[in-house]
Formats: structure tokens, C-alpha cells, sequence
């Protein structure tokens, strides 16, 4: 049997304006002069709601009013609820105006996949402006501008559409003077004796990767801790120690040689990447041409094993 919501009860708007504004200046004049009205309006309107509400919001003085109890208690709710109608007032007008899509990204995949590949989006799509947002942490949609957000890890988030994009695997990477000098890396074991980049987020990624290597580690990892992959190569470049790659990134200076794998161990890193956005959003146009322009790059990607994205997909 289905079941039918009851008829919300909500007072006049202008009753709930009137109050609001009163309520946040305790003045019915000052209210008054905000929204253009008589101050016998604003009192009339007030009255209103009290009367509906079958309690008293404000006690009166002879030039001065006070919350009462239960005006105390309405006014935080009305305030919070009309800040977030304007709030979604304002986002609604901003699409309407333009076809503007903000991406929010990590560092790393702005850097390393999607800025290289943006000319070809803007090329085939230029009624589009694509704004790109960096951030270490995922899009909170009930707080950001955020139309899509490109993440790596779980579906966490209710109301969310996750849309498979690719997994990654982390493998070992140095500069090739790490592997001239020093102690020599024969086998994985011996990285257990260098300086290894982490990542501040992605504690797991070595433990994760020596395991699948066999090796036990003893001690926890000592070396320079970046917010980003992007940074963590970064310094490995400069000899600062080995870090993670995480692919597809990384590659690029891999065949440039200003990265070497020492050993060809890779282990799955945690969580896979997705192009989230709002549920309701599926049908917004510049939305469908953002994931598939997406999809299609990933899948002329060589370096992100096509066999592996359908699978996902089919799973």
C-alpha cells in the first residue's frame, strides 16, 4: 500500500518574513524600514502568526520587544530555512544564467589526467565553461557549488550518483640517483632501509604495497608526508626518497626517466574513482556531457586497462 505524506502546515510568508526580521532586530520599526512596510504591517503580520501558532513570540514594551520562550525557540528554525531557500534560490539562477560546471578534483588528478586532456572538452563542447575546484577532501553537495566531483574511494554519501571511472594500482618510484648511490634496491626488502614518501590521507598505501610484495614490515614508514601524490612525486623526483604512484599518474615522467620503478610489484590501491553528483542532477544536460566526454577519454586511456573498467561496470 502506498503511503501518502501529510499536507505540510506552513504559515503565511509574509507572517514568517515579518517575524524573522523583527525577531533579528527586536525592533518592528527597524523591520518595518527593512522590508518597505508600515510598522502597523509588521505588527498586523507578527499578530498573525501568533495567532496561528496559538502562542506569543515576542513580549511587547512601549519601545522595545523581547523574544519570548517560544520566539526564541522559532527564530534559529525560520532563519536557518530561509538562508537555505536563498541559498538554493541563488544556485538555481546561476545555472539558469550560464552553462557553467564546476569539477571539484584532488590535485592529482587535475595535474596528472584532466587539465592535459581539457582543451579536447572545451574543443567539442564550447558552450561549456568548465570551472575546476581542487580540494583534498570529497564535495559535501549539501554545502558546495560543486556540479561533479571526480573522487577515489566508497559510496559514502546518500543522494549521490556514483559512476565508475577506473581503479588504481600504487608500485614504488624513485629518482634514478636513489638507485646509483647508497644502499642498492635488490629487492623489495631493501626499501625497509631508504626514506619513503607518504601520503598524508593514504596511511595504508605502503603497508598495502609491501604486503603484496611478501615483505613484513617491522616499523612504521619514516620519510616526508605530502597532501597529494602529485607533491609525493614531486619529491621523489628531487631524491627526497621513494613514493607511491598512484596510475595512471606518474607514468609520464616514467618514460620521460625522471622516474624509475625499482621493482615491478604493484598492489590495488583503496577505494576506486567515481564522477559523483547529486541524484537529481542525472538529467541535467551539461552534466550527461561532462560523464560521457569523461568515459570516453578513460577509455582511449592506455594506461587505464579498459577489461578492467568494464568489469566494474558490469559488476
Amino acid at each position: 500500500m502506498r503511503l501518502i505524506d501529510m499536507k505540510r502546515y506552513l504559515p503565511p510568508l509574509n507572517s514568517l518574513r515579518a517575524f524573522e526580521v523583527a525577531a533579528r532586530h527586536l525592533s518592528f520599526r527597524e523591520a518595518a524600514d527593512e522590508l518597505s512596510v508600515s510598522h502597523s504591517a509588521i505588527s498586523h503580520q507578527v499578530k498573525l502568526l501568533e495567532t496561528q501558532l496559538c502562542t506569543e513570540l515576542f513580549h511587547r514594551g512601549v519601545r522595545s520587544v523581547e523574544l519570548t520562550e517560544a520566539g526564541a525557540l522559532y527564530y534559529p528554525i525560520l532563519r536557518d530555512a530561509l538562508d537555505r531557500i536563498a541559498d538554493g534560490t541563488e544556485r538555481v539562477r546561476r545555472n539558469v544564467r550560464s552553462a557553467v560546471l564546476t569539477v571539484q578534483v584532488y590535485v592529482t588528478f587535475a595535474n596528472g589526467w584532466l587539465i592535459p586532456r581539457l582543451s579536447d572538452f572545451q574543443e567539442k563542447h564550447p558552450d561549456i565553461q568548465v570551472n575546476i575546484n581542487t580540494s583534498h577532501i570529497d564535495a559535501d553537495f549539501e554545502r558546495s557549488d560543486a556540479d561533479v566531483c571526480v573522487l577515489m574511494g566508497y559510496k559514502t554519501q546518500e543522494d549521490v550518483h556514483y559512476e565508475y571511472l577506473f581503479t588504481s594500482d600504487i608500485f614504488p618510484v624513485c629518482s634514478p640517483r636513489i638507485l646509483e648511490g647508497g644502499i642498492k634496491l635488490k629487492n623489495p626488502k631493501d626499501l625497509l632501509h631508504h626514506k619513503l614518501l607518504s601520503i598524508s590521507h593514504a596511511e595504508k598505501d605502503w603497508p598495502n604495497w609491501f604486503a603484496a610484495a611478501g615483505v613484513e614490515q617491522e616499523s612504521p614508514v619514516v620519510g616526508g608526508r605530502f597532501d597529494s601524490y602529485s607533491l609525493a612525486l614531486t619529491g621523489a623526483i628531487d631524491g627526497a626518497g621513494v613514493a607511491l604512484a598512484l596510475s595512471p599518474f606518474g607514468l609520464s615522467d616514467i618514460r620521460s626517466g625522471k622516474l624509475v620503478k625499482p621493482f615491478d610489484v604493484h598492489a590495488e590501491a583503496f577505494g576506486d574513482w567515481y564522477l559523483s553528483y547529486r541524484s537529481n542532477r542525472r538529467a541535467s544536460e551539461k552534466v550527461k556531457v561532462f560523464q560521457k566526454w569523461l568515459l570516453d577519454k578513460i577509455q582511449e586511456d592506455g594506461d587505464i586497462p579498459s577489461m578492467q573498467l568494464e568489469n566494474k561496470i558490469r559488476a
